[in-house]
């Protein structure tokens, strides 16, 4: 090889892997590596945005973790926020105090490891609300499929561990009820709070350090190597694609790794990074200076959890009053249908339906690597608005209360017109949705495009219209 050859092949990055294959023998994974395909489409990139708000969480999240402080321990307050000055506050709330106002850049790295939880528990909501509707979870995708589940679960988990560990107002509320929830499982629901609280509620000196070592180190960990793995097995088994020109069950056409894909991926990276730090900045997030330190005596109805929390709260508002008595003892307290029976209830059909679909519906074990549109599955679409909906409708049972006293409904109305659309709403969602998507694929219509005008034709008159339509005219 020439001097100038030699040159050339470092330009392209064949001088690089001829360095590594020399050294490692790495050269053909790295140049599979740097060929591998991914297909083209928005709704990939949802996975990404999640991936991209989680590597957020992370750098900001250890930021915080350096002047934090988990501890109940009670200090005297006195600092910049006057209307504290002199309160009894735990260690842990003073620590988020002076993070948010003595640590330079602190309130802008709380506000923005705040909004990525925001941001990366709706991407990868999203993102399982895509994998449904496609049908990316049908064989050989069905491991992959559950990872994606779990971290869902875990997601939601990790968030609520984070807000709860600032010792303020709301998180102190949203643990009283995890705390109830706790209780309430059957037989074991007092040890089990008892272990996990250190005690009773408000729990035992240990219980902060517990929380912060689970949202710090546990579920970051296990997330991690979750997303890793879901990674690893989306190359193992190939990306899936819709079905268009030259696409089949055996080809993925798109943009290979190097240089298109891992440059356009840096750049939604540094965009996502970007859009946070913005609203990190310029959009207040959870001011828990407002809601003060956590105070039993202080709290009121109005109190809502982050958003995604909002369904759990819901099912246990609008859960009727029913608890399982046998032989004088309560063996299933009431909170345990709304906080641990309904989300149960979601995950079991989450995790389930690959196979309920396959033994119920399609009676197909073959493997599928293009996609379905929504409507070339009518029965899966429906069934999915309707779960869907049933979700929603619990959801917003946990958050319009505001809404619906500001408009002089009474609560207990609001109860029962959330009860009865619990049951009817899921039912009409999914008679609307099948019917969209049945008529969607008898049409071949775009859902968000007028059909196209039919052949015109001139009239006698000089004019235009419809095929079939034209009329003589006066002669």
């Amino acid at each position: 090889m020439t001097r100038g050859e030699r040159e050339r092949a470092a330009m392209t990055g064949e001088g690089a892997l001829r360095f590594l294959d020399e050294r490692t023998g790495a050269a053909v994974l790295a140049r599979k590596t740097l060929r591998y395909v991914f297909p083209d489409h928005w709704s990939f990139m949802l996975g990404e945005l999640a991936l991209y708000a989680f590597v957020v969480l992370v750098a900001t999240g250890t930021f915080l973790a350096l002047f934090y402080d988990p501890s109940d321990a009670t200090t005297v307050y006195h600092g910049p926020y006057a209307l504290l000055e002199g309160r009894d506050v735990s260690l842990a709330y003073a620590s988020a105090m002076n993070l948010s106002f003595n640590v330079p850049a602190g309130l802008l790295m709380r506000q923005t490891h705040h909004w990525a939880a925001d941001v990366f528990l709706v991407a990868i909501t999203l993102h399982l609300l895509r994998i449904f509707f496609t049908g990316a979870f049908r064989k050989p995708r069905e491991p992959n499929y559950l990872i994606g589940v779990t971290l869902v679960a875990l997601a939601l988990l990790e968030g609520f561990a984070g807000y709860s560990l600032l010792d303020d107002l709301l998180s102190g509320m949203g643990l009283a009820i995890a705390y109830a929830v706790a209780m309430s499982l059957p037989i074991v629901g007092g040890d089990f709070a008892h272990l996990i609280w250190d005690g009773e509620f408000p729990g035992g000196h240990d219980f902060l350090s517990r929380l912060y070592i689970a949202h710090v180190f546990l579920l970051p960990a296990a997330i991690a190597v979750l997303i890793s793995l879901h990674l690893a097995l989306i190359i193992r088994t190939r990306h899936s694609q819709f079905a268009g020109p030259l696409r089949s069950e055996r080809n993925v056409i798109g943009t290979p790794t190097w240089p298109g894909y891992a440059l356009r991926s840096l750049g939604v990276l540094l965009i996502t990074a970007a859009l946070l730090f913005a609203l990190g900045g310029l959009v207040q997030i959870n001011p828990i200076w407002e809601w003060g330190p956590y105070e039993p005596g202080i709290g009121s109805n109005g109190a809502q959890p982050d958003w995604y929390l909002g369904w759990l709260i819901g099912a246990l508002r609008i859960m009727p009053p029913v608890e399982i008595v046998v032989w004088g003892k309560t063996l299933v307290p009431n909170p345990f249908f709304g906080g641990v029976g309904f989300p149960t209830a979601v995950f079991a059909f989450l995790y389930g339906w690959p196979w309920l679909e396959q033994r119920f519906i399609t009676h197909d074990t073959r493997r599928h690597d293009l996609l379905d549109r929504p409507r070339d599955n009518p029965r899966r679409t429906a069934i999915g608005a309707a779960v869907f909906a049933w979700v929603a409708v619990v959801f917003f049972g946990g958050a319009s209360d505001r809404l619906f006293l500001a408009v002089e409904i009474r609560y207990e109305t609001q109860i029962w017109l959330f009860r009865g659309a619990f049951f009817l709403v899921p039912a009409v969602a999914y008679v609307v949705a099948g019917r969209i998507a049945r008529w969607l694929q008898a049409s071949e219509a775009h859902p968000l495009q007028p059909a196209p005008p039919g052949r015109l034709v001139r009239t006698p008159s000089g004019g235009w219209a419809p095929a079939g339509e034209e009329s003589e005219g006066p002669g």
